[in-house]
């Protein structure tokens, strides 16, 4: 659950926040909890994602631009942890690449 809005925080932020907690608290269980998430099974859906920003020839609206630009950031976040804590990992526990 969120905290309330902080003194100042406009409602996009505060959507922002929202979607990008929830975005990385999915990707993080789904982590632990699918033995065949990879990095490049997220690696492929960041890719759609990017595709999906890109394709905004009729305009989406601020309220799901905010949305997807949320989304994007916390597969990005969650890919740089997972490749740091892949780099310093020992070659033993290296098998979910």
């Amino acid at each position: 659950m969120l905290p309330p809005m902080a003194c100042g925080e406009s409602w996009e932020e505060l959507k922002y926040r929202e979607v990008f907690e929830e975005e990385l608290s999915a990707l993080e269980h789904r982590r632990q909890r699918d033995p065949t998430c990879s990095v490049s099974d997220i690696e492929a859906v960041l890719e759609t994602l990017y595709l999906m920003d890109g394709n905004n020839q009729d305009g989406r609206g601020n309220p799901r631009q905010i949305g997807l630009d949320a989304t994007i950031a916390a597969y990005e976040q969650f890919l740089c942890e997972w490749r740091r804590q892949l780099s310093t990992a020992s070659p033993l526990s290296m098998e979910k690449k």
